[in-house]
């Protein structure tokens, strides 16, 4: 009877727990807003952060909360924004121009001069640290190929000259190879872009024949030869505007030093990955890295 009446007990407790729980369960249930999954769908789901957010996931929860814009998604582009507009319920403008990046430099040991013989890290940023790099040439293409390994969609790669190219069909605009270039030579120009001037450096022209082949030297040429091509030399720089869209091709071919080049794809073969490995880093012959600067010229 005893033992019968104990087990009478604990069921009746059991019960009473039971309901309890269940009532606290649909009184506590947080509603999960039905638009969030189709929201994550409509994103690419590469989790690069170029939005701000965590990844997609997180990006959505702040769409479907209101607290952010549609447009955040570079990887998606318009199509993607659209659709999150249209989940949304809202109208969004998608007429912007997409834009890509592109390394602004084509200087390699065949054209350009080096300071010091490098062995350590592959890595940009470690040998960044390192006089400003191993080139003459401060803001150049470091080559070392850490814009490539940041790459989410593996947009980047050395071309058939061994130097490095975006193709700009697979770059997915997240800025991820921009911000980590140390140079700043990793630019923004529109997808449809025709030419780039190939160069990132501001030094006189003195100095840029001294130590780079195919580096601009500002000789202005690229206006006077096209001048509806949009291109403006400031800062002895020679840059393109281009929300101007004249011909170009003259100054093309006239330029000097044949740094204004097409934004074509290039072959970029797969080369499997390897493993750095730090070694001993050899110390400029000068002691401090720097090559011997004679006046500024005026170009």
């Amino acid at each position: 009877m005893t033992i019968l009446f104990a087990f009478l007990v604990v069921g009746l407790l059991g019960a009473l727990l039971g309901v309890g729980l269940a009532s606290a369960a649909k009184a506590l249930a947080v509603t999960k807003d039905e638009r969030l999954e189709q929201l994550e769908g409509a994103l690419p789901g590469l989790n690069c952060g170029a939005c701000g957010y965590a990844g997609c996931a997180s990006y959505a929860e702040a769409v479907a909360g209101e607290e952010t814009t549609l447009t955040l998604c570079s990887p998606g582009g318009p199509e993607a924004a659209s659709e999150l507009g249209r989940i949304m319920g809202v109208e969004v403008d998608v007429s912007g121009t997409k834009m890509v990046a592109q390394v602004h430099c084509r200087g390699g040991r065949d054209v350009s001069e080096y300071a010091f013989e490098y062995n350590g890290l592959e890595d940009c940023t470690a040998l960044y640290l390192l006089y400003g790099g191993d080139k003459i040439c401060k803001s150049s293409c470091l080559g070392l190929g850490t814009c490539i390994r940041v790459c989410p969609a593996d947009a980047i790669g050395y071309d058939d000259e061994g130097r490095i190219w975006v193709d700009k069909d697979v770059c997915i605009s997240c800025g991820k190879c921009i911000e980590i270039c140390p140079t700043g030579v990793m630019k923004w120009i529109p997808y449809d872009a025709d030419y780039i001037v190939a160069c990132n450096n501001t030094e006189p022209a003195k100095l840029v024949r001294k130590y780079c082949k195919v580096g601009c030297i500002a000789c202005k040429i690229c206006e006077k030869k096209s001048p509806e091509g949009g291109f403006v030399v400031e800062n002895d720089l020679s840059t393109i505007d281009y929300s101007i869209t004249g011909d170009r091709s003259v100054a093309v071919e006239k330029c000097p030093p044949k740094c204004i080049i097409p934004v074509t794809v290039r072959e970029i073969p797969e080369v499997p990955a390897e493993e750095p490995v730090p070694v001993a880093v050899a110390e400029p012959a000068s002691g401090d890295g720097e090559p011997e600067r004679d006046g500024d010229e005026t170009s």
